[in-house]
């Protein structure tokens, strides 16, 4: 039976004392949050399983989700054969109890929990949080590796929303302030949550600075009519006042759609391969990237038993070869050399016995 902490409703709050205790013996693991709502059971599921294939240091992650959901999430999770390679605690979803109608209903159903994150995980330092529709395509590892990249002011890592500004979103229809050019993504979001939480904002709000827990409803009570992409936004705007707080990493770390569906435009992942693929606009699910809902499809598929090359990496090439046309599929080796990269690095690992 793989060690598990699940925390329903009632126990919830406990969780500060149980990090009291974790803080020691989990010193060393990554922290990977996702919120969970709705029908993302599988979804989420599949992208851990992705982090589990390929990381090397073992993972806690923290899984916010829907009550109807707890048991199903400890029943498939339980049951994986990696022992030892990671834990989980399953959360409820909970906001501020003064407003949490309306941060449930801000964007898509619960997807703002994100945003208290640094709240809840009160005595977690540095934490890797992911939309349900992330696949990793190398070691969780990696990413995390950019906190020790971070420079005395930054707080959190994202990639670029665009990298073409022709095609971008913020700066051609946004109706409030957002980072850099094109703007950021929070799909893929690295935190050091201790400074988050120590951190001053400044804002157009006031001349006072606020720190988190301040400044998150009088940003939703100022923009909640000038805003589409809910707690996105709200990042943007933050981020567009605090510049020198993010750290900016690469396309490749948040490979989406609109990379290739216009012709590509993530030189890094031209270069070097995906490193996370985010299937938003509901790729995985539908028949119009096919390219994206073949690498799903395979991860999901895909035993812990079985040899990764032989049912895995090849029948993803055949699959993906039926893509070429489209303009994603035209370029589908992208999609598989980091991937093959990390599969060659796993039985290398294992022929070294490490």
């Amino acid at each position: 039976m793989l060690p598990s902490d699940v925390c329903g409703m009632n126990c919830f709050w406990e969780a500060a004392f149980r990090y009291d205790f974790m803080k020691t013996h989990l010193a060393e693991k990554m922290h990977l949050a996702v919120v969970a709502c709705g029908e993302r059971l599988e979804e989420t599921v599949t992208m851990l399983k992705s982090a589990i294939i390929f990381s090397i240091q073992p993972l806690q992650f923290h899984i916010f989700a829907e009550d109807k959901l707890h048991n199903s999430f400890k029943g498939i999770l339980s049951g994986l054969p990696y022992q030892g390679k990671f834990n989980y605690t399953i959360y409820p979803i909970t906001f501020p109890t003064e407003s949490a109608a309306e941060w449930k209903k801000l964007f898509k159903p619960c997807a703002s929990q994100r945003l208290f994150l640094p709240l809840i995980l009160k005595d977690v330092d540095s934490l890797l949080y992911v939309d349900t529709d992330i696949l990793f395509l190398r070691p969780v590892d990696d990413i995390w590796s950019f906190l020790k990249k971070f420079n005395s002011t930054q707080i959190a890592a994202m990639a670029p929303e665009h990298e073409e500004p022709r095609i971008g979103w913020y700066n051609r229809f946004a109706r409030h302030p957002y980072y850099g050019i094109t703007g950021i993504n929070s799909g893929v979001m690295l935190m050091n949550m201790t400074r988050i939480r120590r951190k001053y904002f400044k804002n157009d709000m006031t001349t006072a600075q606020l720190q988190w827990g301040e400044i998150l409803m009088p940003l939703l009570k100022k923009y909640k009519l000038n805003i589409t992409w809910g707690d996105q936004d709200l990042l943007n705007i933050m981020f567009f006042h605090n510049p020198e707080s993010l750290f900016v990493f690469p396309c490749q770390w948040n490979y989406r759609p609109d990379h290739c569906i216009y012709g590509s435009n993530c030189k890094e992942a031209e270069e070097e391969g995906i490193f996370i693929l985010h299937g938003n606009r509901g790729v995985y699910h539908d028949d119009k990237q096919p390219t994206f809902r073949a690498i799903y499809e395979a991860i999901k598929k895909y035993s812990f038993d079985d040899d990764l090359v032989n049912f895995l990496l090849q029948p993803l090439e055949l699959e993906l070869q039926k893509t070429m046309h489209t303009y994603c599929g035209r370029i589908y080796k992208v999609f598989i050399k980091q991937l093959t990269k990390s599969i060659k690095d796993i039985y290398d690992r294992r022929s070294k016995g490490s």
